[in-house]
C-alpha cells in the first residue's frame, strides 16, 4: 500500500536534516518506492504494515537516527487524496489554506482553539470529514492568535500542518 508520512518539526528550531537522509532511514527501516516532496518531511513509501505499526516503526527509526523526539503521521493515498479533495475554501491569491494531519480527534480541539482565538480578516476554520482546514490572510499566518498554537508544546504529539499546496505536490508525486 502507498503511504505519505508527515513529519512534524522538520527543519525548523534546530531539527534539520536532508531529505535524502530521511529517505534512507525509511528505507532501512524496511519501506520501498521512498520519495521525498519538499523539505518540510513529506514521504511518500509504500509498505505492507498497516498505518498505526508504521507509525511506531518509523519514529523509533527517525528518533534514533537523528537523535531527536520524532513524532509523525501516517496517511494512505486515499486518505492523502482527500486532504486536497475536501478542502472547503475557494482559491484566492491573498489567503492561505492550511490542513492538519493528527491523531484521532485533534480536528475537534483545534476547532475548539480556533473558537476562542480572535480572528484577523478572512480568517476561516472548518472541519470536513474529520479533517480540520484553516484559511488565513498570508502574512498573518504566525501573527494570528490561532496560528500560535501551532507550536504549542503540549499539542506537538497531536498533529501538523502543511499548505493546502503542498497535498497538490505530494499526490502528483505518489500518483
Amino acid at each position: 500500500m502507498k503511504y505519505c508520512a508527515f513529519l512534524r518539526g522538520v527543519n525548523v528550531k534546530g531539527a534539520n536534516m536532508k531529505m535524502v537522509d530521511v529517505c534512507q532511514v525509511f528505507k532501512d527501516a524496511g519501506m520501498e518506492d521512498v520519495s521525498s516532496v519538499l523539505a518540510s518531511g513529506n514521504i511518500i513509501f509504500s509498505s505492507d504494515k498497516k498505518a498505526d505499526e508504521l507509525k511506531i516503526i518509523l519514529e523509533k527509526a527517525m528518533s534514533e537516527h537523528f537523535s531527536y523526539e520524532a513524532f509523525l503521521f501516517i496517511r494512505s493515498q486515499q486518505e492523502t487524496e482527500s486532504f486536497w479533495k475536501n478542502n472547503p475554501f475557494k482559491k484566492d491569491e491573498n489567503l492561505h489554506v492550511y490542513t492538519f494531519v493528527g491523531s484521532p480527534e485533534v480536528e475537534n480541539i483545534l476547532m475548539k482553539e480556533f473558537e476562542s482565538a480572535a480572528k484577523t480578516e478572512h480568517e476561516k476554520g472548518e472541519i470536513i470529514n474529520n479533517i480540520f482546514y484553516w484559511q488565513v490572510s498570508k502574512g498573518n499566518t504566525l501573527d494570528s492568535t490561532f496560528g500560535k498554537i501551532l507550536g504549542k508544546k503540549n499539542l506537538k504529539d497531536q498533529f501538523t500542518s502543511r499548505n493546502i499546496n503542498t497535498f497538490e505536490k505530494i499526490l502528483k508525486k505518489i500518483s
